[in-house]
């Protein structure tokens, strides 16, 4: 079973920026795709940045690229989101998901294993 704990969250103002991690237990992170999700409230959760099991794909919702960068340390079972430029519309709480397979997907339903969430406030 894979634990996943999520860090890094808190209140910036708008054009800050912020540094997600989620340390994942179990030896089969290298072997999993990574995401992170975020939902704001009255919103569906949505797939903001996604990277495969080897780092080499990485996917950018369009509301977050050429801002937001996802990457993996495997030796460290931990992923990472770095959040720059940020915009009170990034407000949400940021979940960290885990899928069994090498790549990415789209749907939440594809992640098995799932963070508890940090909230990220962006003050304007």
């Amino acid at each position: 079973q894979v634990q996943l704990v999520e860090s890094g969250g808190g209140l910036v103002q708008a054009g800050g920026s912020l540094r997600l991690s989620c340390a994942a237990s179990g030896r089969t992170f290298s072997t999993y795709a990574m995401g992170w999700f975020r939902q704001a409230p009255g919103k569906e959760r949505e797939r903001a940045a996604a990277i495969s099991w080897s780092g080499g794909d990485t996917y950018y919702a369009d509301s977050v690229k050429g801002r937001f960068t996802i990457s993996r340390d495997n030796a460290k079972n931990t992923v990472y989101l770095q959040m720059n430029s940020l915009k009170p519309e990034d407000t949400a709480v940021y979940y960290c998901a885990a899928r069994e397979s090498l790549y990415s997907s789209p749907s939440y339903y594809d992640y098995a294993h799932w963070g508890q969430g940090t909230q990220v406030t962006v003050s304007s």
